[in-house]
């Protein structure tokens, strides 16, 4: 289900989460909950993982992690800061110490001109710092897009618990 890269860009999350006594949340709207699938794929990994949010309507954003509502509708939920405020959502109702967040557009429909299919807007946050938000254009299919999300994801995941 999950391929040798995802596995691996989970086990780096929970190696550098384990090392540092670091524990994560996430926060997902186009990923479904495949990030915290990916993490939890892995034996053991309850010791790092807190919990999840699946957050795909605008409705749960909100109700679910307090994403304002005056944010989605002056940004859409595709942006930078929704998912800043995602993340800061998830770390917020959690008990972690990391969280990650994702919203996109995954396709094949829904893109427009100014959010096509593939744009993707992360937000990351460690407890304390300041947020990390990054945008990308991801090429192919739902599953491809998807996919890569999710190891983007993990990796900022790792790059917060390593610093």
């Amino acid at each position: 289900m999950f391929d040798h890269e995802m596995r691996e860009a989970a086990e780096r999350v929970l190696n550098a989460c384990r090392h540092h006594g670091l524990k994560v949340a996430t926060a997902e709207s186009c990923t479904g909950g495949l990030i915290a699938a990916t993490l939890t794929a892995i034996a053991g990994s309850s010791d790092v993982v807190d919990r999840a949010f699946v957050t795909y309507s605008n409705e749960a954003k909100r109700d679910m992690i307090g994403v304002r509502w005056d944010t989605i509708m002056k940004h859409g939920a595709v942006s930078e800061p929704v998912a800043r405020a995602m993340a800061s959502g998830a770390l917020r109702h959690s008990d972690a110490d990391l969280a990650v967040s994702v919203t996109g557009v995954a396709g094949p429909g829904g893109g427009t001109a100014e959010k096509p299919v593939g744009l993707v807007h992360f937000g990351a946050l460690r407890k304390g710092r300041e947020p990390i938000t990054e945008r990308h254009i991801f090429h192919g299919d739902r599953d491809g897009i998807r996919r890569i999300a999710v190891i983007t994801a993990l990796a900022l995941l790792a790059s917060l618990a390593e610093r």
